[in-house]
Order: structure tokens, then sequence, then C-alpha cells
């Protein structure tokens, strides 16, 4: 890591020395963010508990007491950001220009490594445009919510930054968008946890088209995500040979494809701004969101497996008002669809996240004070889960109870 770093700075601080060459601008840019919360209980989380998502199921002792409903708390200042952005010579009739964006919120379960947040070069026609590189999901898209916390209103909005080719028209009134997507630190789950392998083998990237309708102050769009993943190459199974158990290995080809859609809009005035995302989703979980799918049969003679996904629904309002003064509120309900065919009862056989919620509601609010360069604000959220039981026969969640977080947090940032 401390290599990484000083070759980052070298890097940044050598730009002045080549800032004279023909026809290149450099912009570098960043900040220093400092997140100070507090939970009443444990939470499902990522990035050292930082980027919150919903709080975790109860958990009894021998006592009948719960693990899971103890306070926490704790400081950190990773997601401190680090950006370049440079603009270059034209090139087939084409703007060009690239972007290196950087933070110290890791990798994995690494939470103080330098990470690629962005990484892209980008053409740019008249009214076209073509991105190389990594940046945000087209799900996160032209429309997110305005709050403090790091996780950017997720689980109800997808939250993914991928390596991409994105193409994008432009027109007065509107904005088409087409990408194929690869995966690289968000991941889809699988029988090996999460892994890039399952979309690798799969062959296909995830594929996105989607239209973005603005005029003056408002926007509205739609769109549609496939994603076709191999969770698994080869199968072991246990057959019985002269009355003895003999494990074999076979080669298996499965696969499962799903689609899903997404709806939002966005109005924005001087003091006041105005937005809401709906998706109905299956097997979304590489975006932060819940969901995932399940096995529907095994191949006794093979062990080869067949699928079926969780479908799910996600949506968010969020209202924002004020300028040096910033006040904010932000909803948030998400609800466990089920299963289209019914799941079998079979070892290691369901993967994703939340599929043992039947619902989530979210509630925050926020004050914030912005300057130019500089921000300070208080947010709370308070999210709560209603945890039950899984239906094999339709993957929906009965018998529920409800479990609650409160989330305070306090933010300062500095901008440069």
């Amino acid at each position: 890591m401390k290599r990484g770093l000083l070759l980052f700075f070298s890097a940044v601080f050598c730009i002045p020395a080549f800032t004279q060459r023909k026809n290149f601008t450099y912009n570098f840019y960043g900040f220093v963010r400092a997140d100070l919360f507090y939970d009443t209980r444990n939470n499902e989380t990522t990035v050292s508990d930082n980027f919150y998502l919903f709080p975790k199921n109860t958990v009894y002792d021998a006592d009948g007491k719960d693990l899971n409903a103890k306070p926490s708390g704790s400081f950190y200042t990773f997601c401190t950001r680090l950006g370049l952005d440079v603009t270059g010579p034209r090139i087939w009739g084409a703007e060009t220009s690239a972007k290196i964006e950087t933070d110290f919120g890791g990798f994995s379960s690494s939470t103080t490594m330098l990470r690629i947040r962005q990484a892209y070069i980008n053409l740019a026609w008249s009214h076209s445009s073509l991105l190389i590189g990594q940046t945000w999901h087209p799900l996160f898209g032209e429309v997110s919510p305005t709050v403090l916390n790091l996780s950017t209103g997720a689980p109800f909005q997808p939250f993914n930054r991928s390596p991409q080719l994105r193409y994008r028209y432009n027109h007065t009134y509107f904005t088409a968008t087409a990408s194929a997507i690869y995966q690289l630190i968000y991941q889809s789950t699988g029988p090996k946890g999460k892994n890039a392998e399952y979309l690798k083998n799969g062959m296909i990237p995830e594929l996105f088209a989607g239209i973005d309708f603005h005029k003056n102050k408002f926007l509205a769009g739609v769109g549609v995500e496939m994603i076709s993943l191999k969770p698994r190459t080869e199968a072991t199974v246990t057959q019985i040979v002269e009355g003895e158990g003999v494990s074999k290995t076979f080669k298996v080809n499965e696969r499962i494809t799903t689609t899903s859609f997404v709806a939002q809009i966005k109005y924005t005035e001087s003091k006041y701004r105005l937005a809401a995302k709906t998706v109905y989703g299956k097997n979304l979980c590489h975006l932060s969101v819940p969901g995932g799918y399940g096995v529907t049969s095994e191949d006794p003679t093979n062990g080869s497996r067949k699928y079926t996904p969780y479908r799910t629904s996600s949506t968010w309002v969020n209202a924002v008002y004020g300028t040096k003064y910033q006040v904010g509120i932000y909803g948030g309900y998400a609800k466990n669809l089920g299963t289209s065919q019914s799941l079998a009862n079979v070892d290691n056989g369901r993967y994703g996240s939340a599929l043992d919620v039947d619902q989530m509601v979210c509630g925050a609010a926020h004050f914030a004070y912005v300057l130019p360069h500089w921000k300070a604000g208080i947010e709370l959220n308070c999210t709560t889960a209603y945890y039950g039981d899984i239906n094999m026969s339709t993957g929906r969640v009965g018998n529920t109870h409800a479990v609650t977080n409160l989330r305070i947090l306090g933010l300062a940032i500095y901008y440069f």
C-alpha cells in the first residue's frame, strides 16, 4: 500500500511539470471526509461499518437476550478521495478526456487500501460519446438521493461502480444509453460467495439500455438490465458403487439469466430538489440491494442444478431544500416478491442478500451547513427490516418480526 501511495502522489505532484504539453489540461481535485456515527444495534454493513445497509436479525443467547442488540459507534476518515481529470487533443473528430479517481475505502475485506473508484477514457462527439473504463453502474444512473450517509440510499438505491463500455447518444431533449458491464469490486454471489467468475464463465457481459428525457429542470427516465451467470462449471456427487459411496466430479452447464427494470424522476430548482426512483429487480445483489437466486432442482446423476431468481421491488423518494443551510428528507421501501418457481431443499441452495427479509422501510432526515469548499452536517436514519421464515414454495417470507436500528451520523468534508 505504501508503494501505491508513493506512486500516486508522485504522479500528482509531477503534474505541473507536464502542464505545458500541447493540447492537454489537468485538474486535480478531491476532499477530506470524516464520518462519526453511532448505531443502536449490529447491522449489515461494509467498509468497516461506514457503508450502512440495514439491521441484522435477532440472535438470542442462552438467556434469551439478543446478541445483536448492542450499540456501537466509530470515527473514520478513510473515505477521503483524490481524483484527476485530464482533457487531451481531438482524435477521430472527438474530444478526448480521462478520469482517475481513488479513495482509501479498501477492496474486499481490507479498508485501509488505496482502490480505484473510477478510471476511464471518454471520446465525445457532437451528439454522442463512448466511455471505456470503470465508472458508475447505469442503474445508479443520473438520479441518486442527496443524503449524508456514504451508502447514498442503498439498499433502496442501486450502488455500484464497474468496468464497462458505455455509448451515449445526446439529443436536445433526451439521452439514450447502452452499456456492456463487467465486475471488479461489486460482484455477484453464488456457491463460492461473492465472485466475479460467475459472470466471466457466462461469457456475456451485463447489459443495460435506457433513455432519459430532460427539459429545463426536469428529468425522467427508464431502463432495462440483463445479467447472465454460470454459478458452477463442475459438480461433485456421491454415487453408490458396489455398495460404497464414491465421490465423482462432473462438468456441468448451468446458467441463470434475469432482467430488471428501473424508472426515475428528478426536478431541480435553485433552492430545492425532488427525486425518486423505483426498481423491479431480479438477482441484483451486486448492486447493494436485496435479492439473489436459489436452486429449483438438482440432477442426482451429475449434480447439475437449475435456478430461479428472487424478485424484489425497491423505491425511494428524496426532497432537499436550501443552499447554504440545507435540510433534506429521504424515505425508502423494499419488498421481497418471492420466486416464480419452488425452491429445492438442498445444501447451499440459496445465494444473495436479505433473502429472509420480507420488507424493509427507511426514513432519514439531515441538516447540513454548505460552503463552496466545506460541508458539515448531521443525519438521523431509522431503518426497519422485517425478518421471518422462508416459504420454499414461493420464496416469500412470512411470520415476520421487526428489527430496527437508528443511525446518528456526523459528517465533515473539506473539498479542494
